[in-house]
């Protein structure tokens, strides 16, 4: 299903850096992800956010959920226990290229290593084995004697970056719950691209300086959770990309 909606990214109201000016190619979007960890041990639930550096070309000042672009290591990284079938079937569909689920892995390993890199929080499990990579981010997670364990991890939203910015990512939303948190989930160091890491109620971060696009993720997910599992599971995610100047809010769905 496709549907046009009000504008999610306007550039004449938009704060967020990096316009491109005049009529020129759209620059090709980039595979990235994010993580929304949420905590459910309080009378309502906390997601976890940080802001970004002022001095951060894309996006500054604003409070994000970790995440940030594939690298190439996230492919040959194996997971201690792979995607849920659903969660793989929905990151496949409609994905730029050739679909497959080792590129649909990568987007979530992709959201764990970025959330270890940037909050020092641990998504996985302890193994008598982990793994080893040359990757430097991927060799400190290892270090920690874990592995990812991709079945935490449930698929919420997809976002590109309008054609008018300089930097464009395709971007993955990705959520888990703090339970799946390999130690101390206040224990946030990593480092230092999002400053001052808070555990927020919904409404405290609606008060927040958001992207706009994650303003639209938090309004999906607080009305996932108050769905039943089998619910959220079913529930269709949300797909906002441009078509001819205007923002449209697809759904992709098994």
């Amino acid at each position: 299903m496709v549907q046009a909606t009000p504008p999610l990214f306007d550039p004449k109201k938009s704060r967020e850096a990096e316009h491109q000016e005049g009529p020129g190619r759209a620059v090709r979007p980039r595979d990235a992800a994010t993580l929304i960890l949420v905590r459910n041990d309080g009378p309502t639930p906390r997601v976890l956010m940080g802001q970004r550096h002022a001095d951060h070309k894309f996006m500054p000042n604003k409070f994000v959920f970790p995440g940030g672009r594939v690298d190439a290591a996230d492919s040959r990284v194996r997971p201690a226990q792979d995607l849920l079938p659903h969660v793989e079937t929905r990151l496949m569909h409609r994905m730029r290229g050739m679909p497959t689920p080792t590129r649909a892995r990568a987007l979530a390993m992709a959201a764990i290593r970025e959330t270890f890199e940037e909050t020092g929080l641990i998504i996985g499990q302890p193994v008598e084995t982990p793994g080893h990579s040359r990757h430097t981010e991927w060799a400190e997670y290892f270090a920690q004697g874990v592995s990812p364990s991709l079945t935490a991890l449930d698929f919420v939203a997809r976002a590109i970056t309008p054609p008018y910015r300089t930097r464009r990512f395709d971007t993955r939303f990705f959520i888990a719950d703090a339970s799946t948190i390999h130690g101390d989930p206040v224990a946030t160091s990593g480092s230092g691209e999002l400053q001052g890491l808070h555990w927020v109620t919904m409404a405290d971060a609606r008060d927040l300086d958001l992207p706009n696009i994650t303003r639209v993720v938090l309004d999906e997910i607080d009305e996932r959770m108050r769905l039943r599992e089998a619910e959220q599971k079913q529930r269709p995610v949300p797909f906002i990309y441009f078509r001819r100047g205007h923002s449209v809010r697809d759904t992709i769905k098994d």
